[in-house]
């Protein structure tokens, strides 16, 4: 598949809704087109955004899971998302009832988010219905604690945790960019000097975008994180003070704050 896959997350805890995205915005091949807490929300940016993949929880206030399902049941098949099921309630007459309207696929809480993605994948390629019981989510990332071996993929899901500490939303479309930009200057400490002359023309070129659109999309999503209040969160992630009176870092800053950081923690090989 050459473009994203493009996944809509609809669950009514914030915290573990926030902890899918962040997950699958990590993933290069995935695009998270919005996250929502409710049915009538999910039902709201399934119309606008046009999702391949809805991850929707059967629980949820003001419509639940099987009511979004209901809505979207007669739909053609060409004309609707793929409905993911996440629950914590397994019975056999729920899931039954949850494939009878249209789901492709039944996930039990609590399940492993890499099996996640891959049935993701899968699931775009194949369309087969299936029903999944996982482990237990994966424990939170000790910073402290790492090895220099990681690979690439785990040097992502260390910056998507400091990006999430620091308050970067992952739903917008900075958070990417700023996400790929740190990686590209903990492999090459030069390209911060090279802001508008690399780093940018690079980002550009891998997502099909202008420079000046990457520039921008960078310098909102760090005004969104600041605008978040979390400066004692970045205070103590980064070890000084930010002089609030000067504002907020420059787009280069930030970066090289943070790429900084994972350096300094010894995850990663200089």
């Amino acid at each position: 598949m050459d473009r994203k896959i493009k996944v809509l997350v609809a669950d009514d805890n914030a915290a573990f809704g926030m902890i899918i995205t962040e997950f699958l915005e990590a993933q290069s091949d995935i695009e998270v087109t919005g996250r929502v807490e409710n049915g009538e929300e999910a039902i709201e940016m399934i119309d606008s955004t046009n999702p391949d993949i809805v991850i929707l929880d059967i629980i949820m206030p003001r419509l639940d899971g099987l009511g979004v399902l209901t809505k979207y049941k007669n739909l053609e098949a060409s004309k609707k998302p793929l409905f993911i099921i996440l629950s914590a309630v397994g019975q056999d007459a729920i899931t039954q009832q949850a494939l009878s309207l249209g789901a492709i696929y039944y996930i039990v809480k609590p399940f492993d988010l890499n099996v996640l993605v891959e049935r993701i994948r899968e699931l775009v390629r194949t369309h087969n219905p299936r029903v999944l019981r996982m482990d237990a989510l994966p424990q939170p990332i000790d910073l402290s604690n790492t090895s220099n071996n990681d690979s690439e993929a785990s040097v992502q899901t260390k910056v998507t945790q400091i990006m999430r500490d620091v308050g970067v939303p992952a739903h917008i479309k900075g958070y990417q960019y700023i996400r790929d930009a740190i990686i590209m200057a903990v492999k090459d400490r030069e390209i911060i000097s090279a802001v508008t002359k690399r780093l940018y023309p690079e980002l550009a070129k891998n997502h099909k975008t202008t420079p000046s659109r990457v520039e921008r999309a960078i310098r909102h999503a760090i005004e969104v994180a600041w605008n978040r209040g979390k400066v004692d969160t970045i205070n103590k992630l980064f070890g000084y003070t930010i002089n609030m009176r000067k504002g907020k870092p420059t787009n280069s800053e930030f970066i090289a704050m943070v790429a900084d950081t994972l350096r300094l923690s010894e995850q990663i090989a200089n």
